[in-house]
């Protein structure tokens, strides 16, 4: 492609990005995954449930990410497949800790049903425009995890990436089956969640994507859960009644996965169709996950580094804090992630918690820190009140988060925790009179 086409095709795709978000974000990240090395882009890891219920979608959404400039290495399963050819052939189907039996006589059935699974997928990448590589066999080597139990079903010992690389230099999806290969040649199942993450920690990528029907963890009443903070949330969530035994192991596998992968690495779960607005807005369309930044407390100026609160406070605001800020403020909580990249700064007003600034560089607003602070915020503080200039985007966000708003000429004033009449007219109040302490440049 010519430089002058590609800059045209950059353009487009970003106004059509822009359906789903800011431009501003969709150019971040776009510029963000340019600057990876192919391989270190996104490995995606696709159920059998997807290829059969979801294909179109999945190949649309693989071959918008190739027009980008982008090029997803895709491993698969084909579970679904597989309980439906093999219960046609008259074979039970038999689990041990949760891995499928597979005698040798299932095992031809195995690779004929990997084999046409592969090729669909390859095939509708091509249909829909997309470069696609596939690559049945070379990748995992393997060994017999217990042949006496659960016969030819391998574990991963080592990762190949010849095949890949070979794929992603001529600018090809590389789709890749969940079959293993002895030392001797011997093929084996392996299971599809364990192959895509023994291809993760070898290849280190910046993103890590689970395609599902659900479009990502559920909570208790069912609805996906936008972003979860390893670091600030896993013993709560596995505290919950609502959380299954899949999700959990999920969950688990996704916190050892992440736990040898560079800091910057995520895991996205989300559904075919809405690939692209996962990995492209801050408000995403599914669950991500990270690693996270603990989150720190502290009650006065002098337990916090003021000098990265201000740089924080003036980057995501874009304006200039009133010199004397830390001065006339008196705080009565502050909480920030560890690297200083989001943080909450909450005074006391006439015995009224107060949310004076809540800043979240732009580089983190994707990552799901903010929500993280915000999280611990709201479990340390029952009642608080805060105001937003009228248009300023997180105001949806704060709607949401809100028991009630009312709106005044410059400002939104919210609140939550307080359901009588008079704490709610101070707030306002307050918020009217409040000197502000931002400034331009």
């Amino acid at each position: 492609m010519k430089p002058a086409d590609d800059i045209q095709t950059r353009r487009t795709i970003v106004r059509l990005l822009s359906s789903m978000g800011s431009a501003k974000e969709i150019d971040q990240y776009l510029r963000r995954f340019a600057q990876l090395d192919a391989e270190r882009f996104a490995v995606v890891k696709v159920g059998g449930a997807v290829l059969r219920d979801d294909l179109d979608a999945l190949a649309s959404s693989l071959a918008f990410l190739q027009d980008v400039g982008l090029t997803p290495i895709v491993v698969h399963g084909a579970g679904p497949q597989l309980d439906v050819e093999l219960a046609s052939a008259g074979i039970e189907k038999q689990t041990v800790d949760g891995l499928r039996v597979t005698t040798a006589s299932a095992l031809a059935i195995v690779r004929r049903v990997f084999h046409a699974q592969n090729l669909r997928l390859a095939e509708a990448l091509q249909e829909a425009g997309a470069r696609s590589t596939s690559i049945m066999s070379g990748v995992f080597e393997a060994s017999y995890i217990d042949r006496e139990r659960l016969g030819m079903v391998g574990r991963v010992n080592a990762v190949h990436l010849p095949p890949i690389h070979a794929s992603l230099r001529v600018g090809s999806i590389p789709v890749i089956a969940s079959l293993g290969e002895t030392a001797e040649g011997q093929i084996l199942n392996v299971n599809a969640d364990f192959a895509a993450n023994e291809l993760v920690r070898s290849l280190q990528p910046y993103k890590i994507v689970f395609l599902t029907g659900t479009g990502g963890l559920l909570d208790g009443e069912g609805q996906v859960i936008d972003s979860i903070n390893l670091s600030t949330e896993y013993a709560h969530l596995l505290e919950q009644p609502w959380l299954s035994g899949g999700m959990r192991l999920k969950l688990e596998q996704i916190r050892e996965l992440l736990e040898v992968l560079p800091p910057a690495s995520s895991v996205s779960i989300t559904r075919p169709a809405e690939l692209a607005k996962e990995l492209f807005t801050h408000r995403g369309s599914g669950t991500l996950v990270r690693r996270g930044e603990r989150v720190l407390a502290a009650t006065g100026w002098d337990e916090l580094d003021t000098g990265r609160l201000r740089t924080l406070i003036e980057s995501a605001f874009g304006r200039r804090l009133a010199a004397d800020y830390f001065e006339r403020t008196h705080l009565h909580r502050c909480l920030v992630s560890e690297h200083y990249r989001a943080a909450v700064v909450i005074t006391l007003e006439e015995g009224m918690p107060y949310l004076d600034k809540f800043a979240v560089l732009d580089e983190a607003q994707g990552e799901g820190l903010g929500r993280a602070v915000w999280h611990v915020m709201r479990e340390a503080t029952p009642a608080l009140f805060w105001r937003s200039r009228r248009g300023n985007p997180v105001n949806a966000f704060y709607f949401s988060q809100a028991d009630g708003c009312i709106r005044r000429e410059a400002w939104d004033v919210f609140w939550y925790g307080f359901d009588d009449l008079t704490s709610i007219a101070r707030s306002v109040a307050h918020c009217d009179a409040r000197p502000p302490t931002l400034e331009a440049w």
